[in-house]
């Protein structure tokens, strides 16, 4: 997903120039011709049970690497997480607000609130934002990934910085090395052996740890796989029956033969 849309386009031409302030945790570069940036990788794409959502653990700073276990998948109620690139502060501090507000409306009402409330919360959320995503101190460009229980399906919205919503209907990606992954997902959805939706649970968690490890081959703000430290991308699975956490345990077999022996 790009991370600049029409309106920021029309700015630019206009003569507006973005703020100079570092990007933050989330990487980018800095100074008076830095774009809008954030340094990361996070994809979420159907399976045959509901969603996956994967993202690396490396947070940024410039070209500093800052920090290496950083979760940037994050679980707003018990059918929803939203996956975080951007300015870690901000972006952390959305998803505190949607958890507590998803939590206060479930025990207020005595249900959950709909997917479609949660959609407008975030966007809502980012179109507050926008002032600081402009002056370069608060960009952030989610993926939002949940369970419809009243439709019973599984789905994937990703958002810009200015909170437009767009649904994925297969798979969404957003960060610095999105590019390296869209291009490979188009291609296993349209030409691979089966579309992404038919894919097993194994099958969907190999091929987001085959995705990260080629984002980190190209992008420097996306962290690979480390064995020695036992530090996996974080992966996350959403069906009926809720979010559910794809523990290091059962990462490391599936890298260990599927991923790192092609290496």
């Amino acid at each position: 997903m790009g991370m600049e849309g029409d309106f920021l386009q029309l700015l630019k031409e206009r003569g507006y120039r973005f703020g100079t302030a570092g990007t933050g945790g989330g990487g980018g570069g800095t100074g008076p011709s830095a774009e809008i940036a954030c340094g990361t990788t996070i994809l979420a794409m159907k399976y045959r049970n509901g969603v996956l959502v994967a993202g690396d653990r490396r947070a940024t700073a410039g070209n500093t690497v800052m920090y290496d276990r950083t979760d940037k998948v994050l679980e707003l109620d018990r059918h929803s997480v939203m996956a975080i690139a951007g300015v870690p502060a901000t972006a952390y501090e959305m998803a505190r607000i949607l958890e507590h507000s998803f939590k206060y409306y479930r025990r207020t009402q005595l249900q959950e609130l709909s997917f479609e409330g949660k959609l407008r919360a975030v966007s809502k959320l980012l179109k507050e934002n926008v002032a600081a995503a402009l002056a370069g101190t608060g960009a952030v460009a989610p993926i939002f990934a949940g369970y419809d229980i009243e439709q019973g399906t599984a789905k994937i919205f990703f958002y810009d910085i200015l909170g437009a919503e767009f649904e994925g209907v297969e798979y969404a990606v957003s960060g610095s090395g999105s590019p390296t992954i869209r291009g490979i997902l188009h291609y296993l959805n349209t030409w691979g052996a089966q579309p992404l939706s038919a894919q097993s649970e194994e099958e969907a968690t190999t091929q987001a740890l085959r995705l990260l490890t080629c984002a980190a081959e190209f992008d420097s703000a996306t962290g690979g796989v480390n064995r020695e430290a036992n530090l996996y991308p974080v992966v996350k699975l959403i069906t009926e029956a809720g979010v559910q956490t794809v523990p290091e345990s059962r990462l490391k077999p599936l890298f260990d033969g599927k991923v790192a022996r092609h290496v």
